[in-house]
Formats: structure tokens, sequence, C-alpha cells
């Protein structure tokens, strides 16, 4: 099915390249494993298939105009332009997403992919995010205390 010379569903952005990669690596090996395995075989397989990547690229935070080394690393960039952010957790959560979408906007990148290899079905775990991305990330369920325990207030307080 097309539209207008496209298929439908389909990314101009080289993610879907990225996706057949997190596919492949996720039919071979399953869930279990640790971060570092996935990282490595996904590495390996986007060489195979030709792909351009940075492992472990430094995230330097901008503050004010001062560029500070605080020991961020994007797991993997594509292309100088597809993030992907690897995860082995029970489920993803929002913190990972607003994490990821963070990086889209230190790193100037244009999109990013989280996954979660941790899973039974692949497709269940996998997020494209932009650096546009809504902003309806929730931190917490918990109440945020008014006043500190130091000033005598909010929780532990007398």
């Amino acid at each position: 099915m097309e539209q207008e010379g496209r298929k439908v569903g389909r990314f101009e952005d080289g993610t879907e390249e990225v996706i057949g990669a997190f596919i492949e690596v996720h039919r071979t090996l399953g869930p279990g494993l640790l971060e570092s395995a996935y990282e490595a075989c996904l590495c390996a397989e986007l060489s195979l298939r030709g792909l351009r990547f940075a492992r472990q690229r430094s995230l330097p935070v901008d503050y004010k105009g001062l560029h500070l080394d605080c020991g961020y690393r994007l797991d993997i960039v594509v292309d100088d332009r597809i993030l992907i952010e690897l995860k082995t957790v029970e489920r993803l959560l929002p913190i990972h997403e607003a994490q990821v979408v963070t990086y889209l906007r230190l790193a100037r990148l244009p999109v990013g992919l989280l996954v979660n290899f941790n899973v039974i079905v692949l497709k269940t775990a996998l997020r494209r995010l932009t650096p546009e991305h809504p902003s309806s990330f929730r931190s917490s369920d918990l109440p945020v205390p008014t006043k500190s325990p130091v000033d005598g207030g909010g929780a532990g307080g007398a």
C-alpha cells in the first residue's frame, strides 16, 4: 500500500533499518541478557548492515553557556542522526522516554529509538521519540512536600 509514491507506515529518517537490526538481535538472542551483550550484538548487526555508528559517545551538558562533562554517554548514535538508547528492564517507564528526549535535545539529534530487549515481544518495548515529544512525562506519583524536613515541614517533620 502506497501513498503519493511512499509506503505508508515507513520512516524516511533511517530508523526503519535500525529497527530491523533490533528485531534480528532480539530474534537471535531472546530476552534475559545484560544490556552490554545486546549493545555489542547490535553494533555487530549494524556493521553487517553497513550502517555507520558511534558507540558510547560522550554527551556534555550545556548549562548557562558552559560545556560540562558530567559523564553521560549515548549508547549508540547511527549516522550522526539516530540516537539508540538500550534497556534491559522489566518494563519501560515514562522516565526512560524523558531521558531519551533530554538526550536528543542536548545532542541536537532529530530522532531517538528507545528499546527494551528484556521482553518476549519486541514491538511492545520499542519507542520512536523526537525532541518535540510531548512533555507529559510524570516523574513520580508521589506528592511533593511544600516544605523540606529541615524546615520543619513535609515528611518526618515534628
